[in-house]
């Protein structure tokens, strides 16, 4: 599929971009940028003296941002994974504000070849970095049952995770899951009934997904590197998709913003001082907004404040 044929359509555009409360001359970092909607919207606020970094672990997404903003002097792009935003030295004298919009773009749901639906008949990859890295059709060649199961449960939120497993590893001993199609038809058979609206590989697919790209560790390691690399007063807007995400951000948030409880009776215990300060509560996505863009509709806003050093 042509590239100028997948669209992405931006979730809470909006609200993300407001959150972040954009100064002219500010430097802010769209770790997600997918086809760029919140980046051109940042863009919009910036001034001549802002900067606008922009980080993608899709090569495709990463060409595109390029090709619109390669020649704008506001604007550096790099390919890699937001889990290594601190790493990047454009970060290093710090930023006012960190977007990550997680998950799974609609042009990789939408070209069949990326192999992240089973809308379509297309090789088993769904890896976002298709530069490097182990695909799906890989992993369950050689993933242990026990493996399979665990990731199944645990990412996709599975019960039927030991069934679908066993018939994975019984089905690759005669004939290798290499298609999307072959995985989707399996599922299905192993699953005796459906829950109402939902396809039986809806949550193996998932699952499969978040493994094979270390989604919820490079979400780990991406908020710990925007709250290192926020200036104070810096904003954290954080869009997340399904439960698992949704968890770690607000517990990151909470952690980061809220001394640990304490026990009646006992001294309160001690804790590091507190670096974030939470903005609001968390934000959905309006009726008028899922109707015109149905995938919105999970779609969970947090955002946070970077709080001053404390003084020595």
């Amino acid at each position: 599929m042509k590239q100028d044929t997948l669209r992405h359509v931006p979730v809470m555009l909006a609200e993300a971009v407001d959150a972040l409360a954009v100064k002219p001359d500010g430097v802010y970092l769209d770790g997600t940028f997918g086809r760029g909607g919140h980046a051109r919207e940042v863009l919009k606020r910036l001034g001549a003296g802002g900067r606008l970094l922009l980080l993608d672990r899709d090569p495709q997404a990463i060409a595109s941002a390029r090709a619109e903003f390669g020649q704008d002097p506001r604007v550096q792009v790099r390919h890699g994974s937001f889990a290594e935003l601190a790493e990047w030295d454009a970060t290093e004298r710090g930023v006012d504000g960190v977007l990550l919009d997680i998950g799974v773009s609609s042009p990789q749901l939408d070209d069949p070849q990326r192999g992240f639906s089973f809308q379509a008949d297309a090789p088993l990859d769904m890896r976002m970095d298709t530069s490097q890295g182990e695909s799906a059709a890989d992993y369950l060649a050689r993933a242990t049952e026990e493996d399979i199961a665990n990731v199944l449960y645990e990412y996709g939120e599975e019960r039927m995770s030991r069934r679908i497993a066993r018939w994975i590893v019984e089905r690759r001993h005669d004939t290798p899951i290499r298609t999307t199609s072959a995985l989707a038809e399996l599922c299905a058979r192993a699953i005796p009934k459906r829950e109402p609206g939902k396809h039986p590989a809806t949550r193996t697919f998932q699952a499969l997904r978040i493994a094979v790209n270390g989604e919820l560790e490079a979400l780990q390691r991406g908020l710990d590197g925007a709250r290192r690399r926020l200036n104070a007063g810096g904003r954290l807007a954080v869009i997340s998709f399904h439960s698992l995400e949704d968890r770690i951000v607000k517990q990151f948030i909470r952690s980061h913003s809220q001394p640990p409880p304490g026990r009646r009776g006992l001294p309160p215990p001690p804790h590091e001082a507190l670096t974030l300060c939470a903005i609001g509560a968390a934000r959905q996505p309006g009726a008028e907004e899922i109707e015109r863009n149905p995938r919105a509709r999970s779609a969970v806003l947090r955002v946070a404040e970077r709080l001053p050093e404390p003084p020595a």
